[in-house]
């Protein structure tokens, strides 16, 4: 059985009711991370009180980053340290675009005196704190006998950016990362069970300054432009996320997508399960 976990469906923004990118693929009680912003762990925490024993801290083994923005990895260090406290033994599998080794490795720098001391010190963690990193490019990246990921380039800027699929037993469930609408997403999505996707408000972006506008257009997806890609691609389930508001509410936004678009889709939230 494979289950999607969203724990964090926010965007640079701090806010208070979503956190930032992090979602769960759970197969069989495994859960492999798909990208780790402010807020992951404590949303793992949470779904694990509603009774995802499977998020449970020394099941956190595998992490998957899209793309290297903050708002996508500011819970790394969370990660890294906390579930190995709690006696996580295994190594860290974290798959990245270029630039996730020099990450890692500088969060391991920096956090060296504490980590030293936790196992050093006096407190009894008597296991390294170990953490393997793989540099990603097109492909199939990884692969057990529960789910295969393949990667795929997608666009967001000058940053190397990547969009997953996970391909389950019984489910094949695609994450846009950040992004414009990409040919390489689309051919990747088509017939998909779930699509994760970013998604803008197309009717608010007026609202925003002339600079901020031509950023948006470039490296996002607007609802318009989403509705187009879910035709292609006909989800069984289109799941909105990273959602940028401007002003309008969760239903304004649906209704952007839903006027060119007629199948299921979604607002996602924080812990909300599919």
């Amino acid at each position: 059985m494979t289950q999607l976990v969203l724990l964090g469906t926010g965007t640079p923004n701090i806010l208070p009711d979503r956190f930032q990118s992090a979602y769960a693929v759970i197969v069989d009680q495994r859960p492999y991370l798909v990208d780790c912003g402010g807020g992951t762990l404590q949303r793992i925490v949470q779904a694990r009180a509603q009774g995802l024993e499977a998020l449970a801290m020394t099941n956190l083994t595998r992490l998957f980053l899209t793309h290297l923005h903050p708002d996508h990895t500011t819970g790394l260090a969370d990660l890294i340290i906390a579930p190995w406290v709690l006696d996580r033994t295994e190594p860290l599998q974290i798959y990245g675009p270029p630039g996730t080794r020099a990450l890692c490795d500088h969060l391991l720098q920096a956090y060296a005196i504490g980590i030293a001391e936790h196992r050093d010190g006096l407190a009894p963690i008597n296991h390294p704190l170990s953490i393997e990193v793989t540099e990603v490019e097109e492909g199939v990246i990884y692969k057990d006998d529960w789910v295969s990921v393949k990667a795929f380039r997608v666009e967001h800027g000058t940053l190397d950016a990547f969009g997953y699929q996970f391909a389950t037993d019984d489910r094949t469930i695609v994450f846009s990362g950040d992004t414009r609408p990409t040919q390489s997403l689309i051919e990747n999505a088509v017939g998909c069970d779930i699509l994760v996707h970013e998604v803008y408000s197309a009717a608010q972006l007026a609202s925003r300054p002339p600079e901020w506008q031509h950023y948006h257009t470039t490296v996002h997806t607007s609802a318009i432009e989403l509705a187009r890609i879910a035709n292609q691609t006909q989800p069984e389930l289109l799941v909105l996320t990273h959602q940028l508001f401007w002003g309008a509410d969760e239903q304004a936004l649906l209704d952007e997508v839903r006027e060119l678009y007629p199948g299921k889709v979604v607002s996602g939230k924080d812990l909300d399960i599919y």
